[in-house]
């Protein structure tokens, strides 16, 4: 009987954990039928099948991880169990049309592979010799399986949950809150301990950030900064009610990206004893989801205009949290900024995304007295730090850099008129 392995994930990524079945042992799966739902270290990916037949083995239940190139599911292939009508071609790993082991993202087949489904339509019968997962409408409402798995661990009936995301989705502080309420006032603490494993989306953020204080010799500048006029560009901007919405965020990276134009070493990366400088800006946004930290990136950044920006930055932003971006929207970034005062701080030494040189950094903004023409007002002010490389510069590059987001932060239409 055909035994399909799990694919080569592609980004250097070489396991990945089953998140749902979406078939049971005895069910018939025809060619490229999605099966399965697996969870990289990077993304949620929806996994083919390139076989069509009866359902023979399931080779792992949901929460296991398996390994690039061990057993996934095994299908006994004749013709007696295909419905009447149905064609079964033969797969090939070769064929550009053919399935072969690739998952929907990666390598060949794709594009055919989900015309097949739409036109085929994905069964999702309920599970029989192995144990049921839940109904699609019911496991949606958990994004990340690491919610799953800390609900499982700690005794938590996930369907008596309300979730507090986008759509009733349930997140890790839902999870968490119900296991403080299960803990009677005054009730000594348990003997054991939990533990949760290091893998998937947090491993791969504490590998690359571990690398990135080891080997990077890094530095921190920041300067405060009078954000008022900025508001005031984005609500003017935002006026008319029928053109698209500028985020902040879309106004920082459009600073940071001409700033890049004019101190291009911060766009860099080293290869051995060289700086390479690329002629393009492919921006990285650090997004925090229940998956864990992620950095999508949105290609040729320089290209784009304002409102461009505004619309990939937030397109992204819910891919990002939905676990549907592809592990290659995740990776290739040249330079990150980071808004960590969405979480109501001032200011991070953060680490640079490994293997990019530099990262901006914004805090939250807040009333301030603040100095203006001899007399002390309230104004809106914010914290610019830029954790820089010093093998790839100095401090009076990081400095220039950083000056001129701050410039452009208390004058953006100066910036804003020229583009």
């Amino acid at each position: 009987m055909p035994v399909f392995k799990l694919p080569d994930l592609g980004e250097g990524l070489t396991d990945a954990e089953i998140v749902a079945w979406h078939v049971a042992v005895g069910d018939t799966v025809t060619v490229d039928q999605t099966v399965v739902e697996v969870e990289t270290a990077k993304a949620s990916v929806e996994v083919p099948v390139p076989f069509a037949g009866r359902v023979a083995t399931l080779h792992g239940a949901a929460g296991d991880v398996l390994t690039v190139g061990s057993p996934l599911i095994t299908v006994e292939e004749a013709p007696a169990f295909l419905e009447p009508g149905v064609v079964t071609p033969t797969p090939s790993a070769s064929s550009p049309e053919g399935s072969g082991n690739v998952l929907i993202g990666y390598g060949t087949g794709t594009a055919q592979a989900r015309r097949t489904r739409r036109a085929r339509g994905t069964r999702r019968p309920a599970a029989a010799a192995v144990p049921a997962p839940r109904p699609v409408t019911e496991r949606v409402r958990v994004v990340s399986p690491l919610v799953r798995q800390l609900a499982k661990q700690s005794g938590v009936d996930i369907q008596a949950l309300t979730g507090s995301g986008t759509d009733g989705i349930i997140s890790r502080a839902d999870v968490e809150r119900a296991i403080a309420a299960t803990v009677e006032p005054g009730a000594p603490a348990a003997a054991d301990e939990r533990r949760i494993p290091l893998r998937g989306v947090r491993k791969t953020v504490a590998d690359k950030l571990t690398r990135s204080r080891r080997e990077i010799p890094e530095a921190t500048v920041w300067v405060d900064v009078d954000a008022t006029a900025l508001l005031e560009t984005r609500a003017a901007l935002n006026a008319d009610a029928a053109a698209p919405k500028i985020s902040l965020l879309a106004l920082l990276a459009k600073f940071a990206v001409e700033g890049l134009r004019r101190f291009p070493e911060l766009n860099a990366h080293l290869d051995g004893d060289e700086i390479v400088i690329p002629s393009v800006v492919h921006l990285g946004f650090a997004a925090q989801t229940d998956r864990g930290l992620v950095v999508p990136v949105v290609p040729g950044a320089h290209e784009l205009s304002v409102e461009q920006l505004s619309g990939a930055l937030a397109e992204r932003t819910e891919r990002a949290r939905s676990g549907s971006l592809a592990p290659a929207e995740l990776t290739g970034g040249t330079f990150t900024i980071n808004n960590y005062g969405v979480f109501g701080v001032d200011g991070s030494a953060a680490i640079i995304n490994h293997p990019e040189v530099a990262i901006l950094g914004i805090g939250r903004i807040i009333d301030r007295p603040w100095i203006v023409d001899g007399q002390v007002v309230p104004r809106k002010v914010t914290e610019l730090t830029l954790a820089f490389d010093h093998r790839v510069c100095d401090g009076g590059t990081a400095g220039g850099f950083l000056r001129f987001i701050a410039d452009c932060v208390e004058s953006p239409l100066r910036l804003l008129r020229g583009l």
